[in-house]
């Protein structure tokens, strides 16, 4: 495990691991056999995933119960070195059991290599739940054209919509008819795909007034960065969430419970990309990528617990067991 996290964790080459681990007296092998430990693990880094998952509180079974629930989420990654490649990682998780069933790396250069549900295996009956990045008319009728159904943030700056009666929709006048924080509204709407319509609904919810001033102050902070002037409309879209999707049998709160849980895994990959710098990428089959996709997935849920449990007990680390001669004492 230490040698795996090594190479996983540190984003030290398989070359640089084994003498790494050599010589701190942790095993002796080959890059080679490593890279095979490393594929051989696939399923055990999983299945300790799950577990981390399910001792940080995200209890999904219950939620998704109703039918296949798949986040799909993207990354790029850069190799090594000054001149090393750049590549565009895809991959769909199911949930709550975590199964990486769709790993795709190409560069991140070239038509078709975007973030896309038109790139996805799909299957019908599924629900794929992607963030603002794979809003797209043509993708999500992709997706419905094989009998699956799409939850997927809503990009504003993209978002073309219309009433059953065909008028073209207002998104902002729709989301500002909830005033009130936690309030809720759906709105039927058509989608003009590449070659038919695609039928489903909007749902959106006001955040709370502590969500919308973190959301202003995150806005204000990316425009001093960029030296850019903020556009009101992007103020008033902050306020709320606001999904689309083509699954109308559920209630809204619903739909939206749905999206949370997808927020939730969303902020453990964030802090993947962030904190658990991705590093060092074995390209060379899709079994040992996707063993390595769990093994920065697992040290981040590592580091989160260790957080936890670092903030919650006492500042030594460990419980004390009282005895009976403490107790007589």
């Amino acid at each position: 495990m230490r040698t795996l996290l090594l190479h996983v964790a540190q984003g030290y080459s398989l070359r640089e691991t084994v003498v790494l681990a050599k010589l701190a007296d942790l095993a002796a092998v080959s890059d080679v056999a490593l890279l095979k430990r490393l594929r051989n693990s696939e399923e055990w880094l999983r299945c300790l995933c799950v577990d981390l998952l399910a001792e940080n509180g995200l209890a999904l079974a219950r939620a998704l119960a109703a039918k296949p629930f798949r986040v799909v989420d993207g990354t790029i990654v850069k190799e090594p070195g000054k001149t090393g490649s750049q590549w565009r990682i895809l991959y769909s998780i199911q949930l709550p059991v975590l199964v990486c069933d769709f790993f795709e790396m190409t560069s991140t250069r070239g038509k078709g290599n975007g973030e896309s549900f038109r790139r996805l295996p799909v299957q019908p009956g599924e629900l794929i739940v992607g963030d603002a990045g794979y809003w797209s008319a043509a993708g999500i009728e992709f997706v419905q054209q094989r009998g699956a159904d799409v939850l997927v943030r809503v990009n504003p700056q993209s978002f073309v919509a219309f009433s059953l009666a065909g008028q073209r929709l207002d998104l902002l006048s729709l989301a500002q008819t909830l005033s009130e924080p936690g309030q809720t509204g759906e709105w039927p709407v058509v989608l003009q795909g590449q070659t038919s319509r695609v039928t489903g609904r909007v749902c959106a919810i006001r955040k709370s007034e502590h969500a919308i001033q973190q959301a202003h102050r995150r806005v204000a902070r990316k425009a001093s960065k960029k030296q850019t002037k903020t556009k009101p409309e992007t103020l008033e879209y902050v306020k709320y969430v606001i999904v689309f999707t083509t699954e109308v049998r559920s209630p809204v709160a619903e739909i939206l419970e749905w999206y949370r849980r997808r927020w939730q895994i969303e902020l453990v990959f964030k802090r993947l990309k962030t904190l658990a710098h991705l590093g060092h990428l074995p390209k060379h089959d899709e079994g040992s990528s996707r063993a390595w996709l769990y093994g920065k997935l697992l040290v981040t849920l590592l580091t989160q617990k260790l957080i936890r449990v670092g903030r919650d007990i006492s500042p030594w680390g460990y419980e004390l067991h009282a005895t009976a001669s403490d107790s007589v004492a």
